[in-house]
């Protein structure tokens, strides 16, 4: 019987997924990022310029890295932003640039597969 609480715990406990905040808006993006085999790759970084206030003249990049299950968050990204803003995925020498449009869809998901598949 512990034996089986015990196992139900640990299945519970999922590592903290990563979050960094714009503080510019309400919108967000979700990224899981796997590899070619389908498995979650820790360590991807996720990077992006958000160009906000008066003609877009002010800028700030933001990047975060995925948990071991490959996943991470964008937060306060946005509403109506000028252009649709664009995620840099990278890992390993890999790369793939994935766009949202947060006047389109404010809470974007994305899957991204990193290398071959």
């Amino acid at each position: 019987m512990l034996l089986v609480l015990g196992v139900a715990a640990l299945a519970a406990e999922k590592p903290e997924v990563p979050v960094v905040d714009a503080h510019l808006g309400s919108c967000s993006a979700d990224f899981t990022v796997r590899d070619g085999e389908n498995k979650a790759i820790y360590g991807a970084k996720i990077t992006v310029l958000v160009r906000y206030g008066m003609m877009g003249f002010r800028k700030m990049e933001l990047q975060v890295g995925t948990n071991s299950e490959g996943k991470a968050r964008v937060d306060g990204l946005p509403e109506r932003a000028r252009q649709p803003l664009e995620f840099a995925v990278s890992h390993g020498g890999l790369s793939k640039t994935v766009k949202a449009d947060t006047a389109a869809k404010c809470i974007a998901t994305f899957e991204v597969t990193l290398g071959p598949g």
